[in-house]
C-alpha cells in the first residue's frame, strides 16, 4: 500500500469557534514522506503535526511553534486520518481551524472534492506491541495490541440526556462516514456563558454545537444520533491519535477521555518501547482501501 495525498487544492471559509472571526483554510497536495504540516500564512510559520508541537489541550487540541498557534485541529484531522492521507499542507490565515457545523462531515466533503492521489513511497503504520495506559483520577486512555484499529469509549455525565454512553467502533472509512463523521461537539449552557465571559466560544452557536441546559438539548433539530455525545468523543480521539503521523494498528480504550489524556497517551507511546513501525499491507489497512462517498 502506498502513501496518499490529495489530487488538487481545495479551500473553504468558516468561523473560528473561540474568536468567532472568519478563517480561510486551503488544503494543498504534499509529496511523499513530507507528512502533514500546518502553515499560518498570516505569520509565515510552518507547524508540523506532531505530539511534540501540542501546546494546549484544555478546550481543544492546539499546536504551536515559535509562539504561533493553531487551535481546534481535531475535527479536521479526524477526517484526514480517516481518508488515509499521509501528506498534506494545511494553509490558514488565522489561529483556528474553521469549526463548520461542529462535526467532521464538512471536511470529508472537502476531501471528496479534492480527491485522493497515490504516491510512490510505501505507506507506514504504527503497530502497538504491548499495552500502555495513562490515568487522571478514574479517567483513563489506553492502547493495546489488536488487529486493525478499534476504539472503545465510555462517557458518564450527570445529565438526564447523556448519562452513561458506551460505543465500540471498528474503524473503516465507510463506517467513519456513516457512524462518526456527523457527530457534533457539545457543551453546556452554563459553560458557554462562562467561556464567553473570558473571551472564548465567541463563534459557538446552535449551528455548530449541541448545547444542553440542565434538562434538555436546546438545538431545535435535536440529536443526529441517539448517542451523539460518545460518537463525537470517538471522532475527537481519532483526530488526536492522528498526531502520531501514521495509521494506528491496535485498540484504543477510554473512560471519560479528553484531549489532555489523548495527548499524554501519544507522548507515553512515543517514549516507550510499545510499538513498531511497519510498512503497511493493503490487507492490514483494509479500512482505508474500501472507500465511500460521504453520508448525506
Amino acid at each position: 500500500m502506498r502513501q496518499r495525498t490529495i489530487k488538487k487544492s481545495v479551500e473553504l471559509v468558516g468561523i473560528g469557534l473561540h474568536k468567532g472571526v472568519p478563517v480561510r483554510m486551503r488544503l494543498e497536495p504534499a509529496g511523499e514522506n513530507e507528512g502533514i504540516v500546518f502553515y499560518r500564512k498570516d505569520k509565515n510559520v510552518y507547524i508540523p503535526l506532531s505530539p511534540q508541537n501540542v501546546v494546549d489541550t484544555k478546550m481543544a487540541t492546539v499546536i504551536g511553534k515559535d509562539g504561533v498557534t493553531i487551535s481546534t485541529i481535531e475535527h479536521l484531522m479526524s477526517a484526514v486520518y480517516s481518508y488515509g492521507i499521509d501528506n498534506l499542507l494545511i494553509v490558514l490565515d488565522n489561529d483556528e481551524v474553521p469549526i463548520m457545523d461542529g462535526s467532521a462531515i464538512a471536511y470529508c466533503m472537502l476531501l471528496d472534492e479534492a480527491g485522493i492521489a497515490q504516491l510512490g513511497a510505501p505507506k507506514r503504520a504504527l503497530r502497538i506491541k504491548k499495552p500502555i495506559e495513562v490515568h487522571q483520577g478514574e479517567k483513563f486512555a489506553s492502547l493495546s495490541p489488536a488487529q486493525g484499529f478499534t476504539l472503545d469509549f465510555t462517557i458518564d455525565f450527570a445529565h438526564p440526556i447523556i448519562g452513561k454512553e458506551q460505543m465500540r467502533f471498528e474503524f473503516s472509512k465507510a463506517s467513519f462516514l456513516s457512524e462518526i463523521a456527523k457527530a457534533r461537539t457539545f457543551g453546556f449552557l452554563h459553560e458557554v456563558q462562562y467561556l464567553r465571559s473570558i473571551g472564548l466560544a465567541r463563534g459557538g452557536s446552535l449551528e455548530n454545537a449541541v448545547v444542553l441546559d440542565e434538562k434538555r438539548v436546546l438545538n431545535p433539530e435535536g440529536l443526529r444520533y441517539k448517542d451523539e455525545f460518545v460518537r463525537h468523543k470517538i471522532l475527537d480521539a481519532i483526530g488526536d491519535l492522528s498526531l502520531l503521523g501514521m495509521p494506528v494498528m491496535g485498540e484504543y480504550r477510554a473512560f471519560a477521555g479528553s484531549h489532555h489524556l489523548n495527548h499524554l497517551l501519544t507522548k507515553e507511546l512515543l517514549a516507550c518501547d510499545a510499538f513498531e513501525i511497519v510498512e503497511a499491507e493493503a490487507k492490514e489497512l483494509q479500512g482505508w482501501v474500501v472507500g465511500a462517498a460521504y453520508a448525506k
